[in-house]
């Protein structure tokens, strides 16, 4: 079959996810403003991670941080978030960074997220959530945050996107006198202990670190005052939705809560109705759209085949990504592409952070051309410029195909999401197929040495 193109808005292009700012210079270190640290009370420093073992010993320092080469140059204020009733304090931030015009979901939730109310947003990755929540969190934070007691909290599913997450809104906030800080698994304990005693006013984290430091006393979050659970579905799929009630019921202060998913329904719907009040539903797409103008292409090879298509498909798309649904596969496709000459990577668990964050940034930075992934480990990629998602095996649901594919075509960019089909996976993909509403053709059968592959378009005329 030809490839298939889905728009949410022909018309729409908003503005780069990726800030001019670079983010490791944004950390403010003038704490004057904050007063002399106020004494805690019955404070004890434990030394043990989430799972019982020395939480140091294995832990690096890591101040790199994963950044984007698209970059945007600063602009004139007011942007067009002003009009949406955000602060010039925040939109002076903004204007820096070089984001003029909000992306759609941003239109429809900042407003209402201003006024207070709980909000639950559906919205695909890639589509400009991060400022949808973060631009109203620093916008109604006005105190300065006392020392291990932030104001504002996002739980994330991964390491990955708590980074990506913070390089959004670090910049923004630093205009605004206001710290940022991920914090997550793999990185230093002790150095995100030292900076929460700083004083932060916004925490993000992965669940599980942040329950490590809540039961050692390092972190209080009886002030926290807004709560956004980012990529809910994706924690509630991991098996974090136990340990995110936790987290939310230890938020005693919290006034105003935040969700954002690509689905609204099973654990997630159970955290909307037990922990929002009242929220009012933001989404600018059905429950099956892909963001921005995405190419959908079904090709039928040879197992054989499939890493020399791969490696056809990449002689023309400068940044691709591939997933595939083990670790051993992940590394294996990996090795066989760099034995084809082509500059690949795998990225999974079983790498150490260090690792994971040198394989993204320059990935990030266009010095690698393939990343082959598994799922997990690419749920934090936040990068607008992939051109291709190769699934390697057909994704086992809409929601997983979903979440694969939202990798591409973003910010208003086109993109392609390749599906692998050999000859006994035909049924699951013309199930996928029903399920996000394309035509459920057979697909198109192809091998490594067809012309079309060198330039993708070209299928668009069968």
């Amino acid at each position: 079959m030809g490839a298939v193109v889905t728009t949410i808005d022909g018309t729409y292009r908003g503005a780069s996810m990726q800030p001019a700012c670079t983010l490791a210079h944004h950390m403010t270190t003038d704490h004057s403003r904050r007063g002399a640290p106020r004494q805690r009370r019955n404070r004890r420093r434990s030394n043990k991670g989430s799972n019982g073992r020395p939480g140091g010993e294995h832990d690096h320092v890591n101040t790199e941080k994963l950044t984007s080469t698209t970059t945007l140059p600063p602009v004139e204020p007011p942007t067009g978030f002003a009009d949406l009733g955000v602060p010039s304090r925040i939109d002076d931030g903004l204007a820096a960074c070089g984001f003029a015009t909000p992306f759609n979901i941003q239109t429809e939730a900042i407003p209402v997220a201003m006024t207070g109310k709980d909000v639950c947003g559906r919205a695909k990755t890639g589509s400009g959530k991060t400022l949808a929540f973060g631009v109203p969190m620093l916008a109604r934070i006005t105190d300065a945050a006392e020392p291990s007691m932030p104001l504002g909290l996002v739980l994330v599913p991964t390491r990955e996107l708590a980074v990506q997450v913070a390089e959004v809104l670090e910049p923004v906030a630093a205009h605004a006198g206001m710290r940022v800080l991920p914090v997550y698994g793999g990185a230093s304990r002790h150095h995100q202990i030292d900076e929460l005693a700083k004083g932060v006013e916004v925490v993000i984290a992965t669940p599980l670190r942040l329950i490590d430091l809540i039961k050692s006393g390092e972190v209080e979050l009886d002030q926290c005052q807004i709560v956004t659970l980012d990529e809910a579905d994706r924690m509630a799929d991991d098996g974090f939705t136990p340990q995110v009630e936790w987290i939310l019921r230890h938020c005693t202060g919290r006034t105003q809560t935040m969700l954002f998913s690509a689905t609204l329904d099973g654990d997630v719907g159970h955290l909307i109705k037990h922990y929002q009040r009242d929220p009012e539903t933001v989404a600018i797409d059905e429950a099956t759209d892909t963001v921005g103008t995405m190419h959908h292409l079904f090709l039928a090879v040879h197992h054989m085949d499939k890493d020399r298509v791969i490696g056809s498909v990449s002689t023309s798309i400068p940044k691709m990504l591939v997933f595939c649904q083990t670790k051993r596969v992940c590394d294996r496709v990996a090795r066989n592409l760099q034995e084809l000459g082509i500059d690949a990577s795998p990225l999974h668990g079983d790498m150490q952070q260090s690792s994971r964050e040198r394989v993204l940034r320059k990935f990030a930075e266009g010095k690698l051309k393939v990343l082959v992934a598994t799922d997990v480990a690419a749920r934090g990629i936040d990068i607008d410029d992939i051109g291709a998602v190769i699934h390697y095996e057909p994704a086992k649901d809409v929601k997983d195909y979903l979440h694969r594919s939202g990798r591409t075509a973003r910010a208003g960019r086109d993109g392609w999401a390749v599906t692998l089909v050999e000859y006994n996976q035909h049924t699951q993909v013309r199930v996928l197929q029903r399920g996000m509403r394309l035509p459920t053709e057979r697909a198109t059968e192809v091998f490594s040495n067809d012309k079309r592959l060198l330039n993708l378009i070209e299928f668009d005329d069968d």
